[in-house]
């Protein structure tokens, strides 16, 4: 068994939640910019996640879940992660984004992982109190990486971690192989291997006999 950890928005993803999330308050352009500064590390990722949420005071929960319901995964992805869960290894997703929208999104395919680590916006009488809260606000990836690996008696040499912004970087660097998805300039450097697609991860991962390849 591998452990293998996908990150959520701009991986697995090409929903970003808290644009969604933002076009509900008309803020998305702010979103947009906080998270991009964010991925490119010019701000902390903690800082910008929580500029972020404190935009969305006061929107109504509704509201948040139609927003929730927008998410998708990227062509490919579930039949990925279908692939990896048959091979035996424990998929893994750890995201700063919101546990309700990655669910959402696994939902509306059918699929399954076997840990989500995510983060939540709180509610108050039926509307996002504008904080947020979770393991990964000021948690880092490589020590929720850590954690599963040792929970599952997995080893780390043998982890899989796929990722594309800054804020994934310290799950790279821990991990034994280190695959970027479109990783921004900042994260490029600290890859094993880069891919583009689903598909071309599925590819890389059955030529390291991860998975079987694709019929």
């Amino acid at each position: 068994m591998r452990l293998i950890a996908f990150d959520f928005d701009g991986t697995l993803s090409d929903s970003e939640m808290t644009v969604l999330l933002g076009k509900r308050k008309a803020v998305a352009e702010e979103m947009a910019d906080i998270t991009e500064r964010a991925m490119n590390d010019e701000i902390s990722y903690a800082q910008s996640l929580r500029k972020r949420a404190s935009l969305l005071e006061g929107l109504e929960i509704e509201d948040a879940e139609a927003a929730y319901g927008e998410v998708e995964l990227r062509p490919g992805a579930a039949d990925l992660i279908a692939r990896l869960r048959d091979a035996g290894h424990h998929v893994a997703i750890l995201t700063g984004g919101f546990e309700r929208g990655v669910e959402r999104a696994l939902e509306k395919e059918g699929v399954e992982v076997d840990s989500i680590v995510a983060n939540r916006l709180p509610v108050e009488r039926d509307r996002l109190t504008g904080d947020v809260e979770g393991p990964l606000v000021e948690g880092t990836k490589d020590e929720a990486l850590e954690s599963l690996a040792d929970e599952l008696d997995a080893r780390l040499s043998h982890s899989v971690a796929v990722g594309d912004g800054a804020n994934d970087l310290p799950m790279l660097e821990v991990a034994g192989l280190a695959v970027g998805f479109e990783p921004k300039a900042a994260v490029r450097p600290s890859c094993d291997e880069v891919v583009t697609s689903m598909y071309e991860l599925g590819d890389l991962l059955a030529e390291r006999a991860i998975v079987r390849k694709s019929k």
